[in-house]
């Protein structure tokens, strides 16, 4: 048996996948990042710590009406880095569909994720 320190990204990361593919997104975050994680949309500024990333998530999360698929593409992975090639889709609270596709590139400490930059079409 593996334990969350010592199992390598590529399987950290399919268990993350699943919970987002069921919904359970900000359990994600408590269980696969870090204390200290940084994250970053494309170019902007990092938002830094997991309470900040957890309150930035629940802001997306408020614009989200209906939750309808995450589904991944792609993974690639090396001991300490993934990459997931994913596509969202949700309804928004105006009732906008919307289909989110990105690139996600995650680097890995001791089976918690400690940075992660998000690629997308910022035009969606």
């Amino acid at each position: 048996m593996t334990t969350t320190a010592t199992a390598p990204a590529g399987v950290r990361v399919n268990e993350l996948n699943g919970y987002i593919q069921t919904g359970k997104i900000l359990e994600a975050m408590d269980e696969f990042y870090d204390q200290n994680v940084e994250m970053r949309e494309n170019a902007g500024e990092p938002t830094v710590g997991l309470a900040a990333n957890i309150e930035r998530e629940k802001q997306f999360l408020a614009n989200v009406k209906t939750f309808h698929a995450f589904e991944v593409k792609g993974v690639a992975t090396a001991p300490d880095l993934s990459i997931v090639e994913s596509e969202m889709r949700f309804t928004s609270q105006e009732d906008q569909e919307v289909v989110l596709q990105q690139v996600s590139v995650q680097r890995w400490q001791n089976g918690k994720i400690v940075s992660e930059r998000f690629y997308y079409d910022s035009g969606v």
